[in-house]
């Protein structure tokens, strides 16, 4: 998906007052799809990733497209505001140092691999987001993680850790599933 301008600001308007709405009424801004068109109102799968002065303070998001990209990404502002179980919730204070980052996700692809080291070779830093799964366990990275983990093996190890998993685990049942994302910020 690639959107326009327009529709990028709308997006990123959008985040921004359902995290007002949220401080002023404790709930996420409900959209009204009539009033929106095109990309914005087809299903897509967003991350909202709150910083304040380069500090993580809330990311969540969907990996899979369920409902139109304008819901997931308010639903998802207010999520990462006020919903992130490693953060307290946001408070007004902080609105206005608040640095809002979305990324708008393609759907997932398999990565086929027949050995770890046959991953790593495949891996593009700085442009896949993996998901991986075993059994119960699973984890995502979104590209934006590469800055920190440039490294594809260190890449994978923490991301493994992510899952649950120790950083050394292997096994011939793990998935890893590729996607590349739409930054707006």
């Amino acid at each position: 998906m690639s959107l326009n301008n327009s529709n990028r600001q709308c997006l990123l308007e959008l985040a921004k007052n359902s995290i007002q709405h949220g401080l002023q009424t404790g709930r996420p801004l409900k959209v009204d799809l009539g009033i929106y068109q095109g990309e914005l109102i087809k299903p897509g799968a967003s991350f909202v990733t709150l910083n304040i002065n380069h500090q993580l303070r809330g990311c969540i998001g969907r990996l899979v497209a369920v409902r139109p990209l304008i819901e997931d990404v308010a639903e998802n502002a207010f999520c990462a505001a006020f919903k992130d179980p490693r953060f307290l919730p946001l408070e007004a204070y902080e609105f206005e140092q608040l640095k809002i980052h979305l990324s708008i996700l393609t759907p997932s692809e398999p990565i086929l691999f027949s050995s770890e080291r046959d991953l790593l070779l495949q891996l593009q830093p700085g442009i896949d987001g993996l998901v991986l799964k075993e059994g119960r366990y699973q984890g995502t990275f979104l590209p934006s993680v590469w800055e920190s983990l440039p490294e594809p093996e260190h890449f994978l190890r923490n991301l493994k850790q992510k899952a649950g998993l120790p950083p050394d685990y292997w096994s011939k049942n793990i998935e890893i599933y590729r996607y590349r994302v739409e930054a707006i910020d």
